[in-house]
């Protein structure tokens, strides 16, 4: 049932006051939450719980759509994004029940007194007017699922190190059925027992074409946050799911894992033959690698430009040159902040500088042509950078994706 025009304005002007306290609120909410649901903990990242920043999201979804309730039209994209991440996690109807009582009491006991019963009441809609819109969509999307829509066993086949911090893990079915199609660019979630007791599940990137028989997932590292001083160096918050795949798992260990999930993909039912540009840092090479061997191999005669940002170190460099060599229609541009010994300027990088897409010429970033897409994947900050330089070439920014690994939006670290 929608809300009233005076239940609207009620949580419109609550608003304000709930964003000036929002980590108080997320602190309260899952203090409770997870003490009266413990098991509820198998579905957060504990690092991100730590971090606040998977706080932090939870309240910018609720209050956004609080703030937008008359034009929700301009959330589209966000609750499409929360709604597969839902789907790979396998969150239910019944988790809406319990995240909704928790939040409307953190919600009462931040505004105090200002939470009226009619307040409450306004919010209760407006909580499960925004519960069932999501509720409805991951209906639809488990239905596309069909038999997969839980965790499926997959033993690890092949683990190659690709570079560095980097490791591809070769996944197949344990029950040896075809394995359904995924679009290039989309995730699957990889789920372990975590010290504690709890689960854990985080989100991978496919790194490969639709094979029929696999799976492949490239994981980096991830320490933690750095601390450090002239004498110790030490990591604060360090990945607990790509640390245990990296230094605990072998050749043939059991994943739990979901259906491949994501908005953030190539559509291959598009024959479109623009121009492909690829805009990477770090980790963020992962899904390019799948949306670049997807079209190498069902449109050989597509423009691809594959800009890549590293410090050190590039993923998949063997494999860049062997698609530079086999197709003339692949280019790369590679930035690096360190150069090796082995190194050769136009052939392994060729800047040695973070990425700067001011340094290339308009015709290697396609900017001719009004049609060419833009894939950007990596740290926030990089890829806000990257599509303010499109923007600013006169790029719509309909033809900018990006990864955003959150349910929040790109936000610009200032200062």
């Amino acid at each position: 049932m929608a809300l009233t025009y005076q239940q609207t304005k009620l949580v419109k002007d609550s608003v304000p006051a709930l964003k000036e306290h929002g980590e108080r609120i997320t602190s309260i909410f899952y203090k409770t939450m997870l003490t009266d649901h413990p098991e509820l903990n198998n579905y957060f990242n504990s690092v991100n719980q730590k971090n606040g920043r998977q706080p932090r999201a939870l309240t910018a979804v609720i209050l956004g759509f609080a703030s937008n309730i008359n034009h929700l039209s301009e959330l589209v994209a966000k609750f499409e994004r929360m709604c597969n991440k839902h789907c790979s996690l396998g969150i239910q109807p019944e988790h809406y029940e319990v995240v909704g009582k928790y939040l409307i009491q953190a919600f009462g006991e931040v505004l105090g007194p200002a939470m009226t019963p009619e307040v409450q009441t306004a919010w209760t809609k407006a909580y499960w007017m925004l519960a069932k819109m999501l509720i409805g969509r991951e209906a639809q999307l488990y239905r596309d699922f069909e038999s997969w829509s839980s965790w499926r066993p997959f033993k690890i086949d092949r683990i190659v190190n690709e570079c560095d911090d980097f490791f591809s893990f070769y996944l197949v079915p344990q029950d040896g059925k075809k394995l359904p199609k995924f679009l290039p660019g989309q995730y699957i979630s990889v789920q372990i027992q975590a010290p504690g007791g709890y689960l854990q599940s985080r989100q991978y990137s496919l790194s490969e074409a639709w094979r029929e028989d696999y799976y492949r997932i490239t994981v980096r590292r991830d320490e933690g946050t750095v601390y450090s001083n002239s004498v110790s160096k030490s990591f604060f918050n360090p990945g607990i799911v790509s640390n245990y795949l990296i230094d605990k798992t072998t050749v043939a260990s059991i994943l739990k894992v979901s259906h491949p999930a994501g908005e953030f993909f190539l559509d291959v039912h598009n024959t479109s033959t623009v121009p492909l540009v690829l805009i990477s840092a770090g980790s963020g090479v992962t899904p390019m690698v799948s949306i670049a061997n997807t079209v190498m191999e069902s449109q050989p005669g597509r423009q691809i430009a594959w800009l890549h940002g590293c410090r050190k170190y590039v993923p998949f460099e063997e494999h860049l040159r062997a698609l530079r060599k086999k197709n003339a229609n692949f280019h790369t541009k590679i930035f690096k902040t360190v150069i090796n010994r082995s190194d050769r300027p136009g052939e392994t990088y060729d800047y040695n500088e973070r990425m700067d897409l001011a340094k290339l010429k308009p015709e290697e970033l396609y900017l001719q042509h009004g049609g060419t897409e833009y894939f950007l994947c990596g740290p926030e900050q990089f890829m806000i950078n990257q599509k303010l330089y499109l923007m600013q070439q006169g790029v719509s920014a309909s033809r900018i994706k990006c990864e955003i690994f959150t349910t929040g939006d790109l936000v610009s670290k200032q200062g």
